[in-house]
């Protein structure tokens, strides 16, 4: 048994399996795909949000720095992503990087982790969605969605259930289906419309920065400029879907890992720069609001602006849902593949080439969680568990550095052992500023996942019998 927990998949399976017939996915994703479903991910209405109010609690105009920092630090595990993607690239992200160089055990923890992951930010994405819609559709067009159809029952003010972000979900789901490129168009207009809305707002705002407000540009030191910076981090997860959706890409070795940087380096570049106008228009202090945004385009005068914004944020969350939506399906037809969840899950499309199984099963969980889940659930439980996909990776980098040092690797992190070290600890630093009822739930969460493992999943692995021919 304690073999068997430790049994690795080997890389040569781990592609073949890829071209098994009635599991084979269609190829179809370019880079330019890629890099639009990574900061599809990443990029959420919160680039609106985060920097004024990290700026008034913690750093300043040095808020500008902080977010620098951050994506200095996401880097080591993009790094890292970019590298196992290229080797191995399969559709199961994390979950098959950690089978393949780890063990089986440690392949089902993080492919575990990463359902907890996807599941709950997606459920969390599609509540925030139904709150921007609801109110874009009031105050745009006067039309009022009943409380009752606009809540779940466990809302402060509650309902029957959440319909909008129950539609959008399903909506969502159906396009997933249907095509992994028809997905990428949608997903690929909707992020130039959100670039497009944030550029929008730089070149309105940038003639009226005023440098003074810069000064001074550190006022809680250098260590309000890193806590902001440990907080902002999270703000860059996203990129580690790109990997999601290997098995799809034109060119897998040489796109992956363009894809996976190209998104982190514009994420990093707007991020700044929209930090950069806010505390250049506004004073800081001034920041410490619900809605900056507005804050800084009041200050403008231009309070029609936010209409703008507001179709920037709502097509914000919408990539955002997709790329989710779109990822946990791979996550689970991977597992299934590799014998570790039932293997009606693994079934393709015959027409559209889809994982058409685990995605209907992924929105239709979604949906349900949707319909009743309130809108102001702490995100903490997806922040861990991406936290955790991260050392894995970092980890694995390090591990099949060691003993497959011969392989051939498209792409290779730089200063390695060193960076993936330096990405595990910034990590665990991060993973150990949770709050404790999070590790509690976290590790439940784990726990019943390996209930499951030995009860079924370790008697039912491909690795327990032989290869088909």
């Amino acid at each position: 048994m304690p073999h068997n927990l430790l049994r690795t998949k080997p890389l040569g399976r781990l592609m073949a399996d890829t071209q098994m017939e009635g599991h084979r996915l269609r190829r179809a994703l370019t880079a330019v795909d890629l890099a639009a479903i990574g900061i599809g991910c990443i990029i959420g209405v919160g680039i609106f949000v985060l920097p004024g109010v990290q700026a008034a609690r913690n750093a300043g105009p040095g808020i500008i720095l902080s977010f620098a920092i951050a994506s200095v630090a996401c880097a080591c595990s993009a790094l890292c992503y970019a590298e196992l993607a290229a080797m191995i690239p399969v559709s199961g992200s994390a979950y098959t990087y950690g089978y393949a160089t780890l063990g089986e055990i440690f392949g089902w923890i993080i492919g575990w982790d990463l359902i907890l992951e996807y599941m709950v930010a997606a459920v969390l994405v599609s509540t925030g969605w139904s709150a921007y819609f609801v109110n874009l559709l009031r105050s745009a067009v006067g039309i009022a969605i009943p409380q009752s159809l606009a809540a779940s029952p466990w809302d402060k003010t509650p309902g029957i259930l959440n319909l909008p972000a129950v539609l959008i979900v399903l909506f969502i789901t159906w396009l997933l289906v249907r095509g992994i490129k028809e997905s990428s168009r949608v997903n690929l207009t909707i992020v130039i419309i959100k670039v497009s809305v944030i550029l929008f707002f730089i070149l309105v705002a940038v003639r009226h920065v005023n440098k003074a407000n810069w000064q001074p540009f550190m006022p809680f030191g250098f260590d309000g400029v890193m806590t902001a910076a440990a907080i902002v981090f999270l703000a860059y997860v996203g990129f580690d879907a790109v990997s999601t959706t290997a098995e799809e890409a034109k060119n897998p070795q040489r796109d992956l890992p363009i894809g996976i940087m190209a998104s982190l380096i514009v994420a990093t570049v707007l991020y700044i720069l929209v930090a950069a106008i806010m505390t250049g228009v506004v004073p800081y202090t001034e920041l410490g609001v619900a809605d900056p945004i507005a804050k800084v385009l009041n200050t403008l005068r231009m309070p029609w602006a936010s209409a703008v914004i507001s179709v920037g944020a709502i097509a914000g969350i919408t990539s955002v849902l997709l790329v989710l939506i779109m990822g946990q399906p791979r996550i689970l037809f991977a597992m299934s593949r590799d014998g570790l969840l039932p293997s009606a899950l693994a079934r393709v499309h015959p027409r559209f080439k889809t994982p058409h199984v685990t995605t209907w099963l992924t929105g239709g969980i979604v949906a349900v969680g949707a319909a009743l889940t309130p809108i102001d659930v702490s995100s903490e439980l997806c922040s861990i568990g991406t936290l955790f996909a991260y050392v894995i990776v970092c980890a694995g980098v390090i591990v099949l550095r060691h003993v497959r040092a011969d392989l051939h690797r498209p792409f290779k992190a730089p200063w390695t052992p060193v960076l993936p070290a330096v990405g595990i600890f910034l990590c665990v630093y991060l993973m150990m500023s949770l709050p404790f009822v999070t590790w509690i739930r976290f590790l439940v969460w784990l726990a019943l996942g390996l209930v499951i493992y030995f009860a079924y999943s370790v008697r039912k692995s491909a690795l327990a019998s032989p290869p088909e021919k």
